[in-house]
């Protein structure tokens, strides 16, 4: 290490011992969360609507306090977004992280007080560092900057000094003081709303700079690294930066986008590592580079509980504390945490891969949809979209599904649909234009992402033939019974199979 990053590291260790307690004190460290979320909890609108006395114990809150989704809280957090306190918790909240994806509306808001900001997603993201360091003895990471890519914010619909946003943009609206000397480009740059001046100005004001990091959605990152590289007329990415070396990444899956960021960063000092930030909180960091497993965080004010997936549709669903998970079961995950979501399905589905100390991976959605680039497309979006048009133009939709299609060369992609009517559109290119602008109204996400054809190319069609789905289900031997065609996957697999049975 260079004696800078060398400097803070060493300062910094205090933190990786603790970080070591995860192994040997998983049970009292969740507990203490449990004590500060309790606290929290206790004496809120939320609270005396489940019980008439204070919460003293597991035990007592997993018996009052119903395992909920957003719509359940909706009430509360508009409430909030008025201005209004001792809803969820008794501090006031100026920020709320917007994300897509609930039935109730375009958007869902999630507090996020400056108390979570701290404890949660800043500790998260030094950590990563942390951990980054510990086992990179070659780093040079503050020697160099680091560039980050994000969203925005603006004032909410609400007033009364709320502002709702990316939490990207939250995040670098209150960045600490050493986040901020090293990151690039300017907040300003970083802030602003409209994508392609943005992208524009982001690429006039990183590509001269000495970058060693990047940190961001690895499809709008490597949206921004194929500008850069147009900018400076390179053929890679380590001609315009040597000295780069790790990629922090998360939101989406990085897998389908690998390859093509080892082939424009051909530097054998690179490394990626995954980290797990949601707008609910930060939840886990890929400590071993050689692990695809990411440390499940246990001490950033969250209490964990988990649905084996198996009885997620129970109708008296329960969970179970992290003290009680195994390997391999495929699990929802509930939170509890001081940004006051209480028992909150957060819609991700994980695997334990090791309970010592606890480690994991993402395995997709407790629904149906497809977050390829960010979109987060979910079933009933595409439910609503496909009716509406198919009702103005006088369809029937027998069956569909859809999945997403990487053009990795021009950093983007397109959804596919393979559709099968009672009797084909006559005009397939204006059904699809219809679809693509319905689906732009019912998801906010969806919307940003197509946006100048940016991220999201138009969406293409392909017409089924007549029981085509239905020959697809005798072939897999799910003809009948409970078996239902997905409608929203997150691969091509689904898709190639229906084609080839096309033909």
């Amino acid at each position: 290490m260079d004696l800078i990053t060398s400097f803070i590291y060493k300062a910094m260790s205090f933190r990786l011992r603790k970080i070591e307690r995860y192994t040997t004190k998983s049970d009292s460290i969740q507990m203490a969360q449990l004590a500060q979320v309790l606290k929290r909890l206790n004496n809120t609108a939320y609270s005396t609507k489940y019980s008439k006395k204070p919460i003293q114990s597991y035990e007592e809150f997993s018996k009052s306090i119903p395992i909920v989704e957003y719509e359940n809280i909706r009430t509360f957090v508009e409430e909030m977004l008025k201005g209004e306190r001792e809803q969820l918790f008794s501090e006031k909240c100026q920020w709320f992280a917007t994300s897509s994806g609930t039935s109730g509306g375009r958007s869902k808001y999630l507090p996020v007080p400056n108390s979570h900001l701290r404890k949660c997603h800043y500790r998260g993201a030094s950590d990563t560092l942390w951990l980054y360091l510990d086992t990179r003895p070659d780093s040079q990471f503050f020697k160099h900057k680091s560039l980050v890519i994000g969203g925005s914010h603006s004032p909410s619909q609400y007033g009364r000094g709320t502002h709702t946003g990316d939490l990207s943009a939250i995040l670098v609206q209150n960045m600490p003081l050493l986040g901020q000397l090293y990151r690039v480009p300017s907040k300003s740059t970083l802030l602003m709303g409209e994508w392609v001046s943005k992208m524009q100005k982001i690429v006039e004001e990183v590509h001269s700079e000495d970058v060693g990091s990047l940190s961001g959605v690895p499809s709008w990152m490597l949206e921004t690294i194929m500008a850069i590289l147009e900018k400076t007329n390179k053929q890679n990415l380590s001609e315009v930066w040597p000295n780069l070396e790790v990629f922090f990444h998360g939101g989406i899956s990085f897998e389908p986008y690998r390859d093509k960021y080892q082939s424009i960063i051909p530097s054998s000092r690179m490394q990626y590592r995954e980290t797990y930030n949601a707008s609910e909180g930060f939840f886990g960091i890929q400590n071993d580079p050689s692990d695809k497993s990411m440390l499940l965080m246990q001490d950033y004010g969250i209490f964990y509980e988990f649905i084996p997936m198996s009885h997620f549709d129970d109708p008296e669903r329960s969970a179970i504390p992290l003290c009680d998970v195994q390997k391999g079961v495929n699990y929802a995950m509930v939170i509890s945490t001081l940004g006051g979501l209480y028992r909150y399905v957060i819609g991700d589905t994980i695997q334990f891969t090791e309970l010592s100390p606890y480690k994991f991976v993402i395995t997709g959605r407790t629904a149906s949809y497809i977050n390829a680039f960010g979109e987060e497309l979910m079933v009933h979006n595409a439910n609503d979209a496909i009716s509406t048009v198919a009702s103005d133009m006088g369809l029937t939709v027998l069956e569909y599904t859809a999945g997403p299609r990487f053009n990795l060369d021009k950093a983007n992609g397109y959804h596919e649909w393979v559709i099968e009517f009672e009797k084909a559109p006559s005009d397939p290119t204006l059904f699809m234009d219809q679809l693509d602008k319905e689906l732009r109204k019912v998801n906010s996400d969806y919307d940003a992402k197509r946006y100048a054809d940016m991220a999201l190319l138009m969406p293409k069609l392909v017409i089924a033939k007549k029981d085509l789905f239905r020959e697809w289900l005798i072939k897999e031997g799910k003809l009948g019974g409970q078996h239902k065609i997905p409608r929203l996957k997150n691969d091509v697999t689904l898709l190639d199979q229906l084609i080839e049975l096309n033909k």
